[in-house]
């Protein structure tokens, strides 16, 4: 599991992209680099990374479901995603 502060840091970076967007959006059709260069770093998408919803792992995260693999493999396993089965041939 991640830290508490981890996985808050995470939300936060999240609504500062929303927040700016339309900004940020207007700022690079117009070219203005340095009005760019003012919002605050953590307004750009790229510094945002995905993690799961559950346990804040930053790593095999599935964008179908939001979670992690470890996390989607118990799940599964216990019944709890719907429509989805141990495959079997």
């Amino acid at each position: 599991m991640a830290k508490e502060g981890v996985k808050a840091r995470e939300v936060k970076r999240a609504r500062l992209v929303a927040k700016y967007a339309d900004k940020r959006a207007a700022l690079k059709a117009e070219g203005d680099f340095v009005g760019l260069d003012k919002l605050p770093k953590n307004s750009s998408p790229v510094r945002l990374h995905n993690r799961c919803k559950l346990t804040g792992r930053p790593r095999g995260y599935m964008r179908q479901f939001g979670i992690s693999r470890v996390t989607f493999r118990e799940m599964a396993l216990a019944g709890k995603i719907p429509g989805v089965k141990k495959a079997s041939w």
